[in-house]
C-alpha cells in the first residue's frame, strides 16, 4: 500500500515560485493579475511569491500599467536578470568563439580568439584572459556557470574530456585553466550534443520529443535525443557516427583513426572532392568553408545539371549513414546541422528524405537545421542558463 505525499508549505511556496519565475523568463515582464491568470493561483498567494521573490533579488517591478483597467495603474514585475551571468564557449581546433550572457539568456558580448596551428604554451591563459576581459567590458565582474562545447567524449561518470583525434593540447589546458575561476561553475559538453539542444529547445526540432542531429561539417557526428532526453552513452560516446563502417569507403575506421568510416564519405574534404569529381569548383583546402560554399552554390537557384547530380549523390551518401542510425534507434525525425545541413538547407534534406525512404522501412522525416551557424553557442547558453535556474530557482 503507498501513502499520498502532501506537500509542505515550503515545497509548494518553491514549485509557485519556480512556476512564475519560469513564466517571467519565457514571456518577459508581467503583471500580478496576468501572473494569476497564467498560474491559476490565488490573489494572495501571487502577492505572497511576488514579494518574496523580490526580497530574493530575483523579481524586480520594472514599471505600470493601466491602459486596460479602471483605478491604480499596475506594477509590471520581470526577472532581473543581472541577478546572475554566465559564458558560453564553442572550441574548435581553430580557435573559440565565446559569449557573455545574462540570465535570461541575453548575449551582452562575444569574442573571437583564433589559434594558430598547434598553439602554445600560453594560448589558454590568452582565451581565459579574453573571456574576462570581454566579461568586465560588459560590466560583468562574476560569472555564474561557464558551459563548454569542444570536440571529443565527456565522460558521463568524470565529465572528463577524451580526444578520439588528434585535438590541441591546448583544449584540456583550457579547460583546466577556467575551473580556477573564482566561483565559477564549469559545465563540459561535447559539442555536437549542445548543437542538438539547441535544435531541440530553439531550432528545427522544438515540435519534436525523439530526434536526431546528424551533424555535417569539417567533422561528422551525431547528438542523439530520445523522449526529451538528451542520450550519451557509457563513456559519453553516443552520436560518434565518423567511425561508423559503411559501403563506399576504401577502408574501415580503428580506434584511433575514423578514416574508413563516415567521415570519409561526408566530411568536408571527401565533399570538396565529390564537388570536383562533378566538374564543379571546389578548394583544394577541403575545409568546412570549401564545402559549405560548393553546397551553397549547388542549392543556388540557376544551378545546372551537374550541381543537380552532385546534390543527389551528396544525399545518397548521407542517406547511408543516417540509414544505419535510423533501424537503430527509429527517431521519426532526422535533423541536417553543421556547416553542410545549414547550406544544403531543405533541399539537400528532402533529396536524403527521399533516398532515405528506399533503404530503411521506418518512416523519417530529413529537416534542414534552423538553429544556424552558432547552433554550438546556443546550445552553450541554454545548458548555462539551466544550470542557474537549478541553482537560484531551486529547479530539481
Amino acid at each position: 500500500m503507498t501513502t499520498a505525499r502532501t506537500a509542505t508549505p515550503s515545497t509548494a511556496r518553491a514549485i509557485n515560485d519556480r512556476l512564475a519565475l519560469n513564466l517571467l523568463l519565457e514571456q518577459g515582464p508581467l503583471t500580478a493579475t496576468e501572473l494569476r491568470d497564467l498560474t491559476g493561483l490565488s490573489r494572495p498567494t501571487v502577492a505572497d511569491l511576488l514579494d518574496r521573490l523580490q526580497r530574493t533579488g530575483l523579481v524586480a517591478v520594472v514599471g505600470e500599467r493601466g491602459e486596460q483597467r479602471r483605478g491604480p495603474n499596475a506594477r509590471v514585475y520581470a526577472l532581473v536578470a543581472s541577478r546572475a551571468h554566465i559564458a558560453a564557449f564553442d572550441v574548435r581546433a581553430g580557435g573559440v568563439s565565446l559569449v557573455v550572457a545574462d540570465l535570461a539568456g541575453q548575449a551582452l558580448a562575444t569574442a573571437e580568439i583564433p589559434v594558430e596551428g598547434a598553439g602554445g604554451p600560453g594560448t589558454a591563459a590568452v582565451i581565459t584572459t579574453t573571456l574576462l576581459e570581454t566579461a568586465r567590458g560588459a560590466g560583468v565582474e562574476r560569472l555564474h556557470t561557464v558551459a563548454v562545447g569542444a570536440p571529443g567524449l565527456v565522460d558521463p561518470a568524470t565529465g572528463r574530456l577524451q580526444s578520439t583525434g588528434n585535438l590541441p593540447a591546448w583544449h584540456a589546458e583550457l579547460l583546466a585553466a577556467l575551473e580556477q575561476l573564482p566561483g565559477a561553475d564549469v559545465i563540459l559538453e561535447n559539442e555536437v550534443n549542445l548543437a542538438g539542444r539547441a535544435e531541440y529547445r530553439v531550432g528545427a526540432a522544438r515540435d519534436r520529443d525523439t530526434f536526431v542531429l546528424m551533424w555535417l561539417g569539417h567533422s561528422v557526428g551525431a547528438a542523439v535525443i530520445l523522449d526529451g532526453r538528451l542520450r550519451r552513452g557509457f563513456s559519453g560516446g553516443t552520436g560518434e557516427i565518423c567511425f561508423l563502417p559503411v559501403p563506399g569507403t576504401v577502408g574501415l575506421p580503428s580506434a584511433d583513426s575514423c578514416e574508413g568510416g563516415f567521415h570519409d564519405l561526408v566530411g568536408s574534404a571527401a565533399i570538396c572532392d565529390l564537388a570536383r569529381a562533378h566538374g564543379l569548383p571546389a578548394a583544394p583546402a577541403g575545409d568546412a568553408a570549401a564545402a559549405e560554399a560548393v553546397v551553397r552554390a549547388a542549392v543556388a537557384p540557376g544551378a545546372g545539371e551537374a550541381d543537380g547530380r552532385f546534390l543527389d549523390e551528396l544525399a545518397e551518401r548521407i542517406a547511408i549513414g543516417t540509414a544505419s542510425v535510423c533501424v537503430v534507434l527509429d527517431p521519426g525525425c532526422v535533423v541536417l546541422g553543421g556547416e553542410i545541413g545549414r547550406a544544403g538547407g531543405a533541399e539537400l534534406a528532402g533529396r536524403v528524405e527521399r533516398r532515405l525512404a528506399r533503404l530503411s522501412p521506418l518512416s523519417t522525416e530529413v529537416r534542414a537545421g534552423t538553429a544556424g551557424g552558432g547552433a554550438v553557442l546556443a546550445g552553450a547558453v541554454l545548458t548555462a542558463g539551466d544550470a542557474v535556474r537549478r541553482d537560484l530557482f531551486g529547479e530539481p
